[in-house]
């Protein structure tokens, strides 16, 4: 019996809705970190609808991985040059084939043996990602590597302690305890939230520099007054004298 490829395509199950497999986040530090990667990069990018950004969400990468419920979910992925929408997970094969340009692993110590040898291996030979991090919240070790020939090979510190990422265009590094991007020229991205805390502070800069404008216009014109007042004042005794101010 000969079984044409559309046949043996409707035999097999849809997996285009798998749904994700991972555990929660380690702590509350591990959230935070997560939600302020996501959140930066998605404010950055706001305008680009060609990328992926995930979070904690479960890999399919190969049929036997699903029968054996062998799974290997990064904590933070980024895909580019695709469709952004929501998914239950990222399945290989139904996205073309296409693996993660970036990984970030959020170490903790129940993870990171794993993500320091088993993973770093997955990403390197079978995934091929280009780049992959590694950031602890509560040591804040901070490693990444940038796929070199068949090899990943550490990306140099900066004199301030990033690293540059090829895939991202920015830096990643340390700041006030959280893994940060930085632009290439240096500056901070910040979330949709940091940017409104900043534009509402100028507003309140601007205001009160408005009101100490207008104190000091009070404050000229009262002295206008008063300096009218003296000078009628001046103008009025003399012309009790007999003497015409008009005239001096």
């Amino acid at each position: 019996m000969i079984i044409t490829a559309k046949e043996l395509e409707k035999l097999l199950p849809d997996t285009s809705n798998l749904e994700s497999d991972e555990p929660e986040m380690e702590s509350t530090l591990h959230y935070e970190q997560l939600a302020l990667l996501v959140a930066c990069l998605e404010f950055l990018w706001r305008d680009r609808t060609d990328f992926m950004i995930c979070a904690n969400l479960t890999i399919y990468f190969s049929r036997q991985q699903l029968k054996n419920r062998d799974y290997r979910g990064p904590d933070f992925f980024l895909i580019k040059n695709t469709e952004k929408r929501p998914r239950k997970s990222w399945v290989v094969w139904e996205e073309d084939g296409k693996y993660p340009d970036l990984i970030i692993e959020l170490l903790s110590s129940s993870t990171e043996d794993t993500d320091r040898n088993l993973k770093k291996q997955l990403y390197q030979d079978r995934f091929r990602t280009p780049e992959y991090f590694w950031f602890s919240p509560e040591s804040l070790e901070f490693m990444g590597f940038r796929l070199s020939g068949n090899q990943y090979q550490e990306i140099p510190l900066t004199d301030e302690g990033w690293r540059w990422s090829d895939e991202l265009q920015l830096f990643l590094g340390i700041h006030d305890r959280k893994l940060r991007y930085f632009s290439p020229e240096g500056q901070l991205i910040p979330t949709a939230n940091e940017v409104a805390e900043q534009e509402l502070e100028r507003a309140e800069q601007e205001q009160q520099r408005a009101d100490q404008e207008r104190q000091r216009a009070e404050q000229e014109r009262q002295r206008a007054d008063q300096e009218r007042q003296r000078a009628d004042q001046l103008a009025e005794r003399l012309r009790s004298l007999g003497i015409n101010p008009d005239e001096l």
